[in-house]
């Protein structure tokens, strides 16, 4: 998207602030409707900075696939579960909370170690991609594919590692 300098920093701050609030939400609200839509809220600001980024393509793959089908999914599944079960425990802190908020905040620590040592005024933004997208459906198809299976392998593979966290962790507490 093309936007004169101070309205796209203005959107881009704006954006990164609501992204934070939502994942905050996600996170921090007890009642997992609210978590759900919260999600929601974070993943339809992801694909709004994929519009700033002129990635339309990638833009509406992220609303189909995340907002519309995985987020309406988990809401689905949150609906159905019976939260009589869960209000009953009030263990405010176990074992395996300690060792995931361990886990989170190294991991935390590292993400942010790394953006700090990256020279980002190294990494050169070409408008290659920019016309790759603007190529016909076919070509930028097969391009959005090649570019997953080299440029991107690792990134796209941890993704796929990510929701299969999830999944079975979505698995281990229906399974309660």
């Amino acid at each position: 998207m093309d936007l004169p300098g101070p309205i796209h920093d203005f959107l881009l701050v704006f954006l990164g602030s609501v992204l934070i609030l939502g994942g905050l939400g996600v996170v921090l609200l007890t009642n997992t409707i609210y978590s759900a839509f919260s999600l929601g809220l974070v993943l339809v600001c992801i694909s709004l900075f994929y519009i700033l980024s002129n990635s339309h393509f990638v833009a509406a793959a992220q609303l189909l696939i995340y907002v519309g089908a995985i987020n309406v999914l988990i809401l689905f599944a949150v609906m159905f579960m019976n939260s009589s079960e869960y209000d009953k425990d009030l263990n405010l802190w176990t074992v395996g909370n300690g060792i995931t908020s361990l886990v989170c905040t190294s991991i935390f620590i590292s993400l942010i170690t790394t953006i700090l040592d990256t020279s980002w005024y190294a990494i050169i933004w070409t408008t290659k991609s920019n016309q790759i997208l603007e190529q016909d459906l076919i070509g930028n198809s097969q391009q959005i594919g090649i570019h997953l299976s080299t440029d991107f392998f690792l990134p796209f593979e941890l993704i796929s590692l990510i929701l299969l966290v999830a999944l079975i962790g979505a698995i281990a507490v229906a399974r309660q």
